[in-house]
C-alpha cells in the first residue's frame, strides 16, 4: 500500500503501539485478527483502528479480518523500519548510556556510530562498543562519516551551541532528550522530543485523579 500524505500526528504516534501488538501476537502464534478483537487487546475503538489503518489503504478482507504478519510488516514499512540510519549519540550521562542501550538492542531503524561528550573523565571510555570521544572533533568524525540523525542527551543549555555546529555540518534531524525547543531555532530540521518529565507529571495526575474517585461518595 502506499503512503498517503498530510497524516495526522495522533494517527503517527498510535503506528509504534500497533507494530509492538502485533509483534506480540506474532510470538504467540496468533495468524489472524479482527478488528475487533484487536480493540479489545489495545483498550481502543474498532473504529478507530479502521479508520487509523485506513489512512495508508486497506488492509483487512471482510469476514478475514487482518493478517497479522502481513500488517506488521506493512506497519514497519511505514514506519520506515526497513531503513538504518546512522546517528550519533551526544551526552554519555546515564541518560545517553540508556538511550544507547536502547538504540543497540532495539535496532528499530538505527545505528549508533558515535558517541561524543566534553566530560574528561568521559572520553576514552567505551558505550555499547564504541569509544566516547570528545565533542570538538565532531567536525573531523562527520568529515568520515554518513550521519543521518543526532540524539540529544545533553542539558538544555547545552543544547543550542551543539545543534549550530551540527547544523552546519548539515545534520538536521534530532531525536531530542534536551528539553532545548529546536523548531523554534530552525525551520527545516525533524525533531522528535521526548520530555520525561512531561510523562511523569501526567503520571502524577492519573494517579491523583484516580484516587479522587475512590474518595468521592457515590
Amino acid at each position: 500500500m502506499n503512503k498517503q500524505k498530510n497524516i495526522s500526528v495522533p494517527v503517527i504516534k498510535r503506528l509504534p503501539r500497533y507494530y509492538r501488538f502485533l509483534g506480540d501476537l506474532m510470538d504467540n502464534g496468533v495468524e489472524r485478527i479482527s478488528s475487533r478483537e484487536l480493540s479489545d487487546r489495545m483498550g481502543m475503538t474498532a473504529s478507530q483502528i479502521r479508520q487509523d489503518l485506513n489512512c495508508f489503504g486497506g488492509f483487512g478482507q471482510q469476514g478475514y479480518g487482518y493478517s497479522v504478519q502481513s500488517l506488521h510488516q506493512e506497519i514497519g514499512r511505514i514506519l520506515g523500519l526497513e531503513h538504518t540510519y546512522q546517528a550519533i549519540l551526544i551526552g554519555a550521562g546515564n541518560l545517553g548510556k540508556a538511550v544507547a542501550l536502547h538504540i543497540l538492542y532495539q535496532k528499530k531503524g538505527f545505528e549508533l556510530i558515535g558517541v561524543f561528550d566534553n566530560d574528561p573523565r568521559k572520553l576514552g571510555t567505551a558505550l555499547c562498543g564504541l569509544t566516547v570521544e570528545d565533542i570538538a572533533s565532531l567536525g573531523s568524525f562527520a568529515a568520515g562519516h554518513h550521519i543521518d540523525a543526532a540524539v540529544f542527551c545533553v542539558p538544555k543549555t547545552a543544547a543550542a551551541e551543539i545543534a549550530d555546529k551540527l547544523y552546519a555540518l548539515g545534520i538536521k534531524s534530532f531525536w531530542n532528550f534536551s528539553h532545548y525547543d529546536f523548531s523554534g531555532r530552525y525551520k527545516d530540521v525533524v525533531v522528535e522530543n521526548v520530555h520525561l518529565s512531561d510523562s511523569l507529571m501526567v503520571f502524577c495526575y492519573k494517579i491523583a485523579d484516580a484516587r479522587k474517585e475512590e474518595t468521592e461518595p457515590e
